[in-house]
């Protein structure tokens, strides 16, 4: 099984699925309530995560639309019965999953709409867990991140295809803006503490210090 790592009361899993090995995230609190994010690939090993880790899930929370971080949505959320999360910029990157995957001849089941909207600053809360949304365009028009505040800890974000361990989201896609991307970064997550964790939407975890201190990207 996956290893959490934590933060604070707040326990995060990591899990690569699918041919672009994006990653699905699981996060939890203390009492083992919490959210599921970007279930992109595998719905069978997501569920499996989910079982093992004793989590109940309160709803899916999407970084953004891109087929690769939604290719298990409906499956996942008919499995969990609970709702979706995505920021209402991204809804026709979301409608075009079936379409997208198949420039790539990959399978893919079209998600049905979300049930909820996303927006600045808005908190999700699962038992003590908590987790506020910031808006962080240019890989996706309504890509957002996920801040999860852990008492004394500095916490961890879920970041989707902003940052990476070394580099940054691609802008080269439709809707992608790479200004904007940068000027989102450092409003965004180059604000928090430097011991703050993120976990990308592929690739291992890393955090704000150390992509401040050795991504080219931010130079």
């Amino acid at each position: 099984m996956t290893t959490a790592r934590r933060h604070g009361a707040a326990r995060v899993w990591s899990l690569p699925t699918g041919p672009l090995q994006e990653n699905a995230v699981l996060v939890a609190g203390q009492d083992g309530e919490g959210f599921l994010f970007d279930p992109g690939h595998d719905a069978e090993r997501i569920l499996a995560l989910v079982r093992d880790a004793g989590v109940t899930v309160r709803g899916i929370l999407l970084t953004h639309a891109h087929f690769d971080h939604i290719g298990a949505v409906q499956p996942v959320r008919e499995a969990l019965g609970v709702p979706v999360w995505l920021h209402p910029a991204d809804l026709p990157l979301y409608r075009l999953g079936a379409a997208s995957a198949a420039r790539w001849n990959l399978p893919f089941v079209q998600p049905a709409d979300p049930e909820h909207e996303i927006g600045q600053g808005q908190t999700f809360t699962a038992g003590d867990l908590t987790l506020t949304a910031r808006e962080l365009p240019g890989h996706a028009p309504g890509h957002v991140v996920f801040v999860g505040h852990t008492g004394e800890d500095a916490g961890f974000v879920v970041a989707g295809d902003t940052l990476f361990q070394g580099g940054i989201g691609r802008t080269d896609l439709p809707g992608g803006n790479h200004e904007q991307l940068i000027a989102g970064l450092e409003r965004e997550l180059l604000s928090l503490p430097d011991s703050a964790a993120v976990y990308p939407g592929h690739g291992p975890a890393t955090s704000v210090g150390a992509e401040r201190r050795t991504n080219p990207f931010l130079r």
